[in-house]
């Protein structure tokens, strides 16, 4: 078995594990980094396919609020590395950013492999004074750790084993296993003595209650809601209302106005079985309007042609309505009026967690100390989506992420200090 010592091993090479690298490689620590997949960054990378969603420029306290349930943790964090830190280190790879019409923050040029390829650069040779080279090690599966707490790992090369003064995992949660998440991490940390809340997914889809029709699924499977809203109840009292769009899928609904609820709506399917939203197909029309034009004579139009002609109500907006309506609430303009500007939408569960685009759950505030250092074995860090948060996208994700790296990398770097 080979042998390998440094100061840190930082394990995971997602956006918290490189930024951990970074701020301790800055401090001259002699820091390597291993990750299982041939190359790091490879879900940032997909993130930012259609446009690098970098932070978001709405005040702090709003940010802050994003976080849910979870925003109490996530504000020290953010107060030492937020939005405009962010914004900050982007512009200091030399990559400029701009805040678009919904407030999100992008790369000028909307791109995330320039960014990140000027980021390892600057990591496997850094400029700073006193900084150290951050060394790269892929396709190392990390497998636990020998009865000496020595890291071990599977390689190409055959088994390593890594002896490091202090350590960072960055392991990601359990969505994209494709992309190096696979949560295989829990357990082994549960056996270490450190508390996890289970994963769960998060930003996800759900199945409807029943399923689609076979003709529904034909024809409108992957076609989007536009120019809709949502509103959802709990029984604990919350309340989700927003406008926006999603998509119809084959078995259900998906897309970013249901990401944007699916814990509420998640957690209610946890509690009771099911979760029913309320879909509004006409929200810039009032209830007393819709149904003026809904009871409005049609002569000898069909109600297709009526309603498309007096609401503009067409496609899979119609197609819903009679997906979901029995024919004699069609044809009785009080309640198919109330069923455009309120349509029950039943969900029995969410759609698998690998489908995901992010998890909750994961290593418990509690079992942390303020620099997200274990309680349970001193020297060991957690950062990034592997730590129990969640939050919408909009970069919100992406932020925390680099906000945890920068705090694990400066709790390691003082944790080492003070170390005899």
């Amino acid at each position: 078995m080979e042998f390998l010592q440094a100061d840190v091993a930082v394990i995971g090479g997602g956006p918290a594990g490189l930024m951990a690298a970074e701020v301790m490689g800055r401090a001259g620590l002699s820091v390597h980094l291993f990750d299982a997949m041939p190359s790091v960054g490879r879900k940032f990378l997909l993130a930012g396919k259609g446009g690098l969603n970098l932070t978001h420029a709405e005040a702090l306290p709003a940010f802050v609020g994003r976080y849910g349930a979870q925003a109490m943790h996530l504000q020290p964090l953010l107060d030492t590395f937020g939005p405009q830190a962010v914004r900050d280190w982007a512009e200091g790879l030399g990559i400029g950013t701009f805040v678009g019409s919904s407030q999100r923050v992008f790369p000028n040029d909307m791109k995330a492999a320039p960014l990140l390829r000027a980021w390892l650069s600057r990591l496997r040779h850094p400029t700073g004074e006193g900084s150290a080279p951050v060394g790269f090690h892929m396709r190392h599966r990390w497998t636990g750790w020998d009865e000496n707490g020595h890291a071990l790992f599977e390689t190409p090369h055959g088994a390593l084993r890594v002896q490091a003064r202090a350590t960072v995992l960055a392991l990601g949660g359990a969505s994209w296993k494709r992309l190096g998440s696979d949560g295989s991490w829990a357990p082994r940390l549960q056996a270490a003595g450190i508390n996890i809340a289970p994963l769960l997914p998060s930003n996800c889809g759900f199945d409807v209650a029943g399923g689609w029709s076979p003709f529904f699924t034909e024809r409108f499977a992957g076609q989007p809601f536009k120019s809709v809203a949502i509103r959802a109840t709990d029984d604990q009292g919350h309340v989700f209302q927003r406008k926006g769009e999603f998509v119809a899928t084959a078995t259900g609904v998906e897309g970013s106005l249901v990401y944007a609820a699916s814990s509420l709506l998640r957690d209610q399917i946890a509690r009771h079985g099911s979760a029913t939203f309320e879909l509004d197909l006409l929200p810039d029309r009032t209830a007393e309007h819709v149904l003026a034009q809904v009871a409005h004579p049609r002569g000898s139009r069909s109600l297709s042609s009526h309603l498309k002609s007096r609401l503009g109500l067409e496609g899979i907006k119609m197609a819903i309505v009679n997906e979901l309506l029995d024919k004699a609430s069609v044809h009785e303009p009080a309640r198919l009026a109330l069923a455009l500007k309120a349509l029950p939408i039943t969900l029995s569960a969410t759609r698998p967690i690998d489908e995901a685009i992010s998890t909750a759950g994961g290593v418990r505030w509690d079992a942390l100390d303020g620099a997200l250092m274990t309680q349970a074995r001193p020297g060991l860090f957690c950062a990034g989506e592997m730590l129990d948060w969640e939050a919408p996208t909009g970069g919100y994700l992406l932020t925390a992420c680099l906000a945890s790296g920068a705090v694990a990398g400066e709790g390691v770097r003082r944790w080492l200090s003070q170390a005899p």
